[in-house]
């Protein structure tokens, strides 16, 4: 199947049409405000929480990314806005990778994230009831997918290497929890 990487910027109706041909869908939320959006981005955040809700509509399988920067969209008070409007109009099956910024290219005046920052971000989103809440960019366990149930490791990540360790099709082995995903 094809998978679409998408910084969310595309009109609800063409978006249902790529969805017909699609397995999958990348979402880069760059942040939860609107003036993160329009100083940053040049764009606006509304288009892109309408592409989610659509997403969700179609049944595609999706996920979300949020390259966390300090100072910019780092605030405990955003990413708690922005997973609790992902646990009520996504649902709480809808992961979301919290990643480490470096500075690079265009931005390059900010210090990379603490790995501190990703892990709170990583409790916020599962206190608001995100099964499936990540860090990524640095090596740590939160890469990994465990079960939400019984809270087995099912599906190890090291760096680019991905290993399924305890899923039977979209079941947990060790308790028949199933687990949402494009497997």
């Amino acid at each position: 199947p094809n998978l679409m990487i998408s910084n969310g910027f595309i009109q609800e109706k063409p978006m249902r049409e790529l969805c017909k041909y699609l397995g999958a869908v990348k979402i880069d939320l760059k942040a939860f405000t609107e003036k993160f959006y329009d100083e940053m981005c040049a764009g606006s955040l509304k288009p892109v929480l309408n592409t989610l809700t659509t997403l969700k509509d179609t049944g595609i399988w999706f996920e979300i990314v949020v390259l966390i920067i300090p100072t910019l969209n780092d605030s405990p008070k955003e990413i708690n806005e922005m997973t609790k409007w992902i646990y009520k109009e996504l649902g709480p099956n809808v992961p979301i990778h919290f990643s480490r910024y470096y500075p690079t290219f265009m931005l390059k005046n900010i210090p990379p994230t603490p790995p501190e920052t990703l892990f709170n971000c990583r409790k916020i989103a599962q206190s608001n009831g995100l099964k499936f809440a990540y860090v990524g960019n640095i090596m740590s366990d939160a890469e990994n997918t465990y079960c939400p149930s019984c809270n087995k490791l099912l599906i190890e990540r090291l760096r680019y290497n991905v290993s399924i360790k305890a899923l039977k099709k979209n079941k947990c082995k060790h308790c028949n929890e199933t687990i949402p995903g494009a497997f």
